[in-house]
């Protein structure tokens, strides 16, 4: 007897690693983000909440937990990986599964964010996510905009020659180190958190980031100088479980399928209106926002693909993937 409790006992541990939870006859679904209450990426998974629920009567209790509350990135993608959670929200972290995951933030790539909008509705979306799944052990669902990552200086920059030798910081990530490498500026890997401190400090000169970023902490009070270089379009993506999601009935699976694009639409025509309203609010609060002309685009054109060396020896189809691009211009 005490045998059969033991093996009881233990199947019932490794089960709750892969098997959804009930509530009052509802399934639990957990999905896990970093971004704070507000940002595009905490909307996009509260709204995809929202219409699984209403697609399915109820029948699946969706609860999002925003701001890290599951964790740091990595162990909250690892936690979905395993079937401990069923979801999670996040950028190119992914490429530690998938290098090409890496591309979906390609410096300089798109011109526009209608031209990005497209190209992740099309084939630039498939070629990234290609053999992803097999990999990772996670389904991409969609794609949806944080914004633009624009620079934010103590010091004025109106020309590029301002921003060379500038101590900015950066996310730990190759990509981001080399792109300021090519524009001559000094990388200063460091966690976002950290970056009022030590702007505050000196021990930085700016940085850059999304419009969302730039006023949830009110950046431009600390470094009012924003150049509207738009050199990185961040995206993220809302990913779930294979096992979870394979074992969706087809009816559920559409209302999932389609709460995840409906969401990711809904975010990409709120990403506009927020670029708006943040060049309104940095404005009213003090900060200087600086438009480059075009001989300043250009050099950040050059930098940005002196970055893409770094996808040629990683990503099989880079090359196939920065073609696809041009045909939504």
């Amino acid at each position: 007897m005490k045998r059969r409790i033991l093996l009881l006992s233990a199947l019932t541990v490794l089960g709750a690693a892969t098997l959804p939870t009930y509530a009052a006859d509802k399934i639990i679904v957990k999905i896990a983000g970093m971004k704070p209450d507000g940002e595009p990426e905490t909307v996009g998974m509260k709204l995809f909440a929202k219409y699984v629920m209403e697609g399915t009567n109820g029948k699946y209790d969706v609860r999002v937990f925003p701001n890290s509350q599951l964790g740091k990135e990595d162990a909250y993608i690892a936690q979905t990986r395993k079937g401990i959670i069923q979801m999670c929200a996040t950028g190119t972290q992914t490429s530690s599964l998938h290098p090409a995951m890496a591309m979906l933030e390609t410096p300089m790539l798109y011109d526009s964010l209608e031209q990005a909008h497209k190209a992740m509705n099309g084939e630039t979306f498939k070629l990234i996510t290609k053999g992803f799944s097999e990999k990772s052990g996670l389904t991409t669902l969609n794609a949806f905009p944080l914004g633009f990552r624009h620079f934010y200086t103590k010091k004025p920059v109106n020309t590029v020659n301002d921003l060379k030798g500038l101590r900015m910081r950066v996310p730990n990530i190759p990509l981001y180190l080399e792109f300021a490498k090519q524009l001559g500026q000094s990388g200063q890997p460091m966690p976002f958190a950290e970056v009022p401190s030590s702007l505050d400090q000196g021990t930085i000169d700016g940085g850059d980031s999304p419009f969302s970023d730039i006023v949830a902490l009110k950046m431009y009070e600390i470094a009012p100088n924003i150049t509207l270089s738009g050199h990185i379009l961040v995206l993220h993506s809302l990913y779930i479980n294979n096992d979870f999601y394979n074992k969706l009935p087809p009816e559920d699976r559409k209302v999932f399928d389609d709460a995840a694009k409906r969401s990711a639409e809904d975010v990409w025509k709120m990403a506009a209106e927020v670029e708006k309203k943040a060049v309104e609010e940095i404005t009213k609060g003090g900060g200087k926002i600086v438009t480059p002309n075009d001989e300043f685009k250009a050099v950040l054109k050059k930098a940005g693909e002196g970055t893409w060396k770094l996808f040629y020896d990683t990503v099989p189809n880079a090359k196939e993937i920065l073609e696809s691009v041009k045909q939504y211009k």
